[in-house]
């Protein structure tokens, strides 16, 4: 176990590192149009829902783009009412990332990783550079997780592991706990995520355990938007809250019909290896869950208008 740990952390390190540098460079890329395309389509729930998705798939991260909606509405660009159809749109768009884990393409990470070094070295324009940067940082992503793949091996043979995920799949709520508390350390679902479906590829997991901790993970990536919140506008908490509540009760309805949401996956998923699993669990509770929320999007605004009103301007 003390040999795996470096190596699975430092691989963990890295893919958590990429993913902040990936996302930061394509909202470097990107943001001038994020915000155009924000300010454009989003006057009803429904487009704002597929601009959070399609936003969170290019930009590689949903607390990213919750975060610059966030800084949009203290801007007083957006309003917090268009904003809840991003924060929903958001939570599908980060499934993208989820079914790219699945694929079997970390031993061939180092083909971006070059082509990027070597744009990114010699590239004249500015812009060239920084699609170069996201290039590399994607191999870097992927080559991170072959890292943890390899290092993870030998817990197939630890009595310890085995103990342990067991607790995981007998206790669907410590699951759970633990992909928060795991997503609270890293600030990442999509590395708490793609951990489980790292561990479902070498089978040291089981798909309830997987399912578990994803559901965990949805919940401890509130924290980074709930911070983005801090000294802002009322209608940026109220996003924040939104986020949180949003997420709360669909991880809640999900433990709830938990047996019932396994069955589907195993049903829809027929013949597919358990990392697959894993990542389309993580798809169908995220669509299911926008879809289910989305009778109670008009109380939930209400009920927050309600807690949290504007404050009056002086005369």
């Amino acid at each position: 176990m003390t040999e795996i740990l470096p190596i699975l952390f430092g691989g963990l390190l890295l893919f958590i590192y990429a993913i902040s540098k990936l996302s930061s460079t394509l909202q470097d890329i990107s943001t001038e149009k994020a915000k155009q395309i924000i300010e454009k389509y989003t006057r009803n729930l429904f487009t704002s829902i597929i601009v959070g998705t399609v936003l969170t798939i290019l930009m590689g991260s949903s607390s990213a783009v919750i975060i610059i909606a966030i800084v949009f509405i203290n801007a007083g660009t957006l309003r917090f009412k268009q904003a809840i159809g991003i924060i929903m749109g958001a939570n599908i768009g980060t499934t993208f990332s989820s079914q790219l884990i699945a694929l079997d393409i970390g031993k061939y990470a180092y083909i971006p990783l070059v082509i990027g070094l070597v744009i990114g070295f010699f590239a004249k324009k500015e812009t060239t550079k920084k699609y170069g940067n996201a290039l590399f940082y994607f191999g870097m992503l992927f080559f991170g997780l072959f890292i943890m793949e390899q290092s993870v091996l030998p817990l197939r043979d630890s009595e310890l592991f085995e103990k342990w995920i067991t607790r995981i799949d007998q206790n669907l709520l410590q699951g759970t706990m633990i992909g928060g508390l795991i997503t609270l350390i890293v600030q990442s679902s999509s590395a708490t995520v793609g951990m489980a479906i790292v561990l479902g590829k070498q089978n040291l997991i089981s798909l309830a355990g997987g399912l578990a901790i994803m559901l965990g993970s949805e919940l401890g990536t509130c924290s980074d938007t709930l911070i983005a919140t801090i000294k802002g506008s009322r209608q940026a908490i109220k996003a924040g809250l939104f986020h949180l509540l949003f997420n709360f009760i669909t991880i809640v309805i999900g433990l709830l019909v938990f047996d019932v949401f396994l069955t589907f996956v195993l049903m829809v998923s027929t013949n597919q290896s358990l990392e697959n699993q894993i990542a389309n669990a993580h798809m169908i509770f995220n669509i299911a869950g926008v879809i289910a929320f989305l009778p109670l999007v008009g109380i939930t605004a209400k009920l927050l208008n309600h807690w949290l009103p504007e404050k009056e301007r002086a005369v």
